[in-house]
């Protein structure tokens, strides 16, 4: 296997490419094969489960999907107004102004710090500081202002003050939820104080605000949820019952939009910046908690703005995306999906700090190149391209272009040029060359491809837990976060990074949960095109009689007891050294997948769901 020249080569330069692939054909390229000479050049009017060339015969499947939704003239479109030097320094000066609202809490006689409510204050204002984005603005106070309330914490969890004379169940749950995301250890018994002499959850048969916020707190606890806590478990039925006949009484309203969107999207499927688009239009309306209009007014404001700053930064970096897509070509391939603005767009929900650029459009890019290779080997490709593909992704040379086929070059050659690329972003944060550590991922992931083509050609049905093992490398998620990852602004040693990344239990958990989540929405399109293996088929196989139905509640039910563990490996304590925080973007790319396959594969069918999270996370402003 050759080793890759410490200076990567730039393959546009070295093969003209930027003038090469512009001149491949518009529908699919003439396929020049290094075996034989033989030239095949298939039409594109083709049905969308198998066609066959035109020339040769060459039997090939396409699945018919939509084209890409997001063109040049939608992102040229994109409003850049915020990027006025009047609005960065306006919301610099609401920083500095919560600051002192943070340090005023930390004065014993201060404003909004009686004692009576100061433990609920602080944890009001670091829940608000997080859902409405701008927390990373605070991450000083926000430790300062848990370490106070921790040190208030008891068995039976807290007051809302800390002379209060009671435990509250809004500030137990609040602070068990947001204390166990930031590392703090707490137990999940505290809960148990708030049940009935029967050991139930009971609440007032009048549902005023105050009691429908203890719940939503409550239920918002019962999420970060680890194994064999059934306390938790009990609180979530309850808190979803309780939410649900809510719902059902009160008028529309932010507190109605808020229970709704908490109940839709819980905490795995619930991205940050959509959740703060959410939290923009219903922030201050709770009338529950007496804290000054001033201080709601100064940390909307600083939202909106922080919103609107990083959406101008948005439009730069999606018109780079934009240019790097038409360079290699890939508006050519036509058989393939184009989902790179969706992709960038999902990175964005999780990454909005403006210096992590390289994280967002790195993800945006590897997911497109994943998506492009995952319609080549399921279904576009011949056996004998494959094996071509695979060979040369194993000699990591450009030279290997030159036995593929027209329309594999420019995928191959946009793989060879990221990696390099990312790897020289990665030295700058790492101190150290990742390329070959990168290229060992990669080709892990090209041999599972690889395998899966060749199920799908022979027809060969595997056990559940083959197709597992396989499938939880050919998902691509590890490489999907590896790369993005390591260009972000903490060092990854490898004592450090071999607990994130494979063979960890935490990577091994994230790759099961998305390959199971996965299939359960796609596998029944995959069949139609002749990919019989999935985890619901398999499963069905290993037991025979089980419904169709059975086997993707059983899958479902998989995915549920693997998210508690990933809870777990995330928050536990004993993590060898390794913060929250360097594992949370792993964490973070989870909940971007587990949101695509929330409704159906919304990868394949973007134009609802995902269309509708572009439009409201990067395409609109907010108004100020």
């Amino acid at each position: 296997m050759a080793l890759v020249s410490a200076v990567p080569l730039d393959s546009k330069t070295l093969f003209g490419f930027s003038h090469e692939l512009k001149a491949i054909h518009s529908t699919v390229p003439n396929l020049g094969m290094c075996r034989g000479g033989k030239s095949i050049a298939p039409s594109m009017s083709m049905s969308s489960t198998t066609s066959v060339s035109n020339e040769d015969g060459v039997p090939r499947r396409i699945a018919g999907h939509h084209s890409n939704l997001w063109d040049d003239d939608s992102i040229a479109s994109l409003s850049t107004s915020y990027e006025a030097p009047s609005y960065r320094e306006r919301a610099d000066r609401l920083i500095g102004e919560v600051k002192n609202i943070f340090d005023l809490m930390s004065v014993e006689d201060g404003v909004s710090t009686s004692p009576l409510s100061d433990l609920h204050h602080r944890l009001w204002m670091v829940d608000s500081v997080e859902r409405l984005g701008i927390d990373r603005h605070f991450k000083h106070e926000i430790n300062s202002a848990l370490d106070h309330v921790y040190s208030y914490w008891t068995e039976k969890g807290i007051g809302r003050g800390r002379e209060s004379g009671v435990t509250d169940l809004n500030s137990t749950a609040l602070g068990l939820r947001t204390l166990r995301l930031h590392g703090y250890i707490v137990s999940s018994h505290v809960l148990d104080h708030f049940k009935n002499e029967k050991g139930q959850f009971t609440c007032s048969a009048i549902q005023t605000e105050g009691d429908i916020r203890d719940v939503i707190n409550l239920f918002r606890a019962s999420l970060i949820a680890f194994p064999g806590e059934k306390i938790m478990e009990e609180a979530e039925i309850f808190s979803t019952m309780y939410l649900k006949d809510a719902l059902q009484k009160i008028p529309p309203s932010g507190l109605s939009q808020e229970i709704e969107y908490l109940l839709e999207f819980g905490w795995h499927t619930n991205l940050p910046r959509m959740e703060t688009r959410m939290y923009i239009d219903v922030f201050g309306e709770d009338s529950t908690f007496e804290t000054p209009y001033l201080i709601k007014a100064k940390l909307l404001e600083l939202a909106k703005l922080e919103f609107n700053i990083f959406h101008s930064l948005v439009k730069r970096e999606l018109q780079s995306l934009s240019r790097w897509w038409k360079d290699y070509g890939f508006p050519e391939i036509t058989f393939s999906r184009h989902r790179h603005v969706e992709y960038y767009t999902l990175a964005a929900c999780i990454a909005n700090d403006p210096k992590h650029s390289a994280f967002r459009l790195g993800f945006g890019k590897i997911c497109h190149m994943i998506t492009v290779l995952d319609d080549i080997y399921d279904t576009f490709g011949t056996m004998e391209e494959l094996e071509l593909l695979t060979a040369a992704f194993k000699r990591w040379d450009p030279s290997s272009i030159e036995c593929l086929p027209d329309y594999m070059k420019g995928v191959y050659m946009a793989v060879y040029d990221h990696i390099n690329e990312m790897a020289r972003e990665a030295q700058k944060i790492q101190g150290r060359d990742t390329v070959s550590y990168a290229r060992k991922s990669w080709e892990a992931f090209i041999d599972a491809y690889m395998q899966e083509a060749k199920w799908i050609s022979s027809g060969y049905l595997p056990t559940f837990d083959e197709y597992l093992e396989n499938g939880k490398v050919s998902f691509g998620s590890r490489i999907t976060t590896l790369e993005p990852m390591l260009t972000l602004g903490f060092p990854l040693p490898p004592r450090i990074l071999q607990e994130i990344d494979f063979p960890s239990k935490f990577n091994d958990l994230i790759c099961a949960i998305l390959r199971l989540k996965g299939d359960t929405q796609c596998y029944k399109a995959d069949r139609a095109r002749g990919e019989e293996a999935s985890s619901v088929s398999c499963y069905m196989k290993d037991h025979p009689g089980t419904t169709e139905e059975d086997a993707v509640n059983q899958v479902n039910a998989m995915v549920d007891n693997l998210t508690k563990e990933l809870n777990w490996e995330l928050l536990r304590p004993d993590s060898n050294g390794v913060p929250i925080s360097y594992k949370k973007p792993a964490f973070d790319i989870c909940r971007v997948f587990h949101y695509g396959y929330k409704y159906r594969d919304g990868f394949s069918v973007a134009s609802i769901e995902i269309k509708n999270l572009v439009t409201r996370t990067v395409v609109e402003t907010v108004p100020l």
